[in-house]
């Protein structure tokens, strides 16, 4: 069974940064691709950013420039850097990994509320 813990959601200003981090736990023998994904309210989920194992990223437009991602392999972990923050980045969350268990599986998190106010 795999765990993901996230952390490090919460209330900022227009402006400010937040650093979101998300950690697997488990009988996980590999992870391909992690990433954090995002839910506003009344909409779809969306893509905010993926990693691959060899740190190739892929980022959705609107946060190009502002957001960074990274990962520790050796700790299973996934960072996002969400500097310059706007009202329209509040949303719930996700971090979603792609772990070698018995087969290859996506595992979601639960979520971390991120509120920007303006």
């Amino acid at each position: 069974q795999v765990q993901l813990l996230e952390s490090g959601g919460g209330l900022v200003q227009a402006g400010g940064s937040l650093r979101l981090s998300c950690a697997a736990s488990g009988r996980i023998f590999s992870i391909n691709a992690m990433g954090w994904y995002r839910q506003a309210p009344g909409k779809q989920r969306e893509l905010v950013a993926t990693i691959t194992r060899v740190g190739a990223t892929n980022y959705a437009d609107s946060v190009k420039g502002r957001f960074t991602l990274s990962r520790n392999n050796a700790k299973n972990t996934v960072y996002l850097q969400m500097n310059s923050l706007k009202p329209e980045d509040t949303a719930v969350y996700y971090c979603k990994i792609e772990a070698l268990t018995t087969g290859y599986m996506d595992y979601w998190g639960k979520g971390t509320l991120v509120t920007v106010s303006s």
